[in-house]
């Protein structure tokens, strides 16, 4: 592995222990992603192309775990994070100089329960994805009006859509969801604790 620099939260430039990286890259079950790596390049870009920022590393997280990880990662270094999933924000935030980005678009775990009109999601599905499971049982939500919007972006951000004349915003619609906070701490945040039921999103159809 060649010298990772990257940028402290204060702005200042290091060089990350390659014995850290290794280890924190043994404990991710998704992949890591380097700037020396050929998916590196892909891997970096956002939907808004004027955006061009270059962070030290990319974490494909698969899970909470790999969120975890990889939060627990940028607080001991005291680097930026930027969290991903439709990366359509338009000033950027998906991604950042210098940091390390989770990138939670290989989450793509979904449960629809019909019978409760809710369904269970993670951070990484997309409006696209969400609706092409939930038509299969006639329900849907309020969500964006692009097919690949992530859920969790559009949902903190409001989320306006389609349905939201008769059914309001994505937000109105959201019962609870697992949230790792700036801490390193899992925390379900909601009225109803046992909604979520370990999954990143669970909304009311």
């Amino acid at each position: 592995m060649s010298t990772l620099r990257a940028t402290t939260l204060a702005g200042t430039d290091i060089q990350l222990d390659s014995a850290a990286v290794t280890a924190f890259k043994a404990r991710l079950h998704g992949a890591l992603v380097c700037p020396e790596d050929p998916p590196y390049e892909q891997a970096r870009k956002v939907w808004n192309g004027m955006i061009d920022k270059h962070p030290a590393l990319i974490a494909r997280c698969t899970g909470v775990a790999d969120v975890l990880h990889t939060v627990q990662f940028a607080r001991t270094h005291e680097i930026p994070i930027a969290m991903r999933c439709g990366s359509h924000n338009a000033a950027g935030h998906a991604t950042c100089d210098g940091g390390i980005v989770a990138d939670l678009t290989p989450m793509k775990g979904m449960r629809v329960d019909a019978a409760q009109r809710r369904v269970h999601a993670q951070g990484g599905v997309l409006w696209g994805e969400f609706d092409r499971e939930t038509q299969v049982y006639g329900l849907g939500t309020t969500g964006g009006a692009v097919n690949d919007t992530g859920i969790a972006g559009l949902t903190l951000g409001g989320g306006i859509g389609w349905l939201m004349s008769q059914y309001g915003l994505a937000c109105d619609n959201l019962v609870s969801a697992d949230v790792v906070t700036a801490e390193g701490e899992v925390i379900t945040a909601g009225c109803d604790r046992s909604a979520a039921l370990n999954c990143h999103l669970s909304v009311a159809l």
